[in-house]
């Protein structure tokens, strides 16, 4: 089974900030699965469902789990720490998706793991689990124009912009396709990179 864990926080108020892009991938990905979050376990939405995909030994189902802490970012590992357990899931078989201040806006990066890089929800998980190796992917937001990182992740993307993120996650929601079927190196291998014209991902 495949655990995805999207990074956000709980609330109309964040629901269209750049630190809710994991929540946003996640809802696009129960879309693409068929499934909803109707399930709550460890204070997360959870949807849970199935893929099905041909291989060269036949068809292959995986289950999958989509889970949406609720617990605020920067207490994002008290419901994944326990998700982890609950479900038995393999560390490499999980995959943890945040925002990156650091990261050109649409740029996309899938790691096997590593460190939080000052993401407070990576920080949360990584204290609680006692590790860091596990499967991440983050989801530039860009920096450029901003100094205080706080304000620019918990601000309101706006209509323009919400058009540009929306071509990232589509993009985002394939990669994770991936990873479910074929693991973190072929997602590495084909979505590390900018989907973004040059003046766009600057900004």
């Amino acid at each position: 089974m495949k655990l995805i864990v999207g990074l956000g926080n709980p609330g109309r108020t964040y629901a269209k900030t750049r630190h809710n892009l994991g929540f946003m991938l996640l809802d696009k990905m129960a879309g693409i699965y068929g499934t909803d979050f109707s399930g709550r376990l460890f204070k997360a939405f959870i949807a849970e469902g199935t893929v099905r995909f041909p291989s060269s030994e036949g068809m292959i189902s995986k289950k999958i789990v989509l889970a949406k802490p609720q617990t605020y970012m920067n207490l994002s590992g008290e419901s994944v720490c326990p998700l982890i357990k609950w479900y038995k899931a393999e560390l490499n078989n999980i995959l943890v998706i945040c925002d990156d201040f650091n990261l050109p806006v649409g740029t996309l990066r899938f790691r096997g793991k590593g460190s939080s890089g000052g993401h407070n929800g990576l920080k949360s998980i990584i204290n609680l689990l006692g590790t860091s190796d596990f499967p991440r992917l983050r989801i530039g937001i860009g920096n450029a124009q901003y100094g205080d990182a706080a304000d620019y992740v918990l601000s309101h993307i706006s209509d323009r912009d919400m058009d540009l993120f929306s071509t990232v996650i589509d993009k985002a929601a394939e990669g994770v396709d991936v990873f479910i079927k074929s693991g973190i190196e072929e997602a590495m291998g084909n979505y590390n990179r900018n989907f973004l014209p040059d003046e766009k991902s600057s900004e």
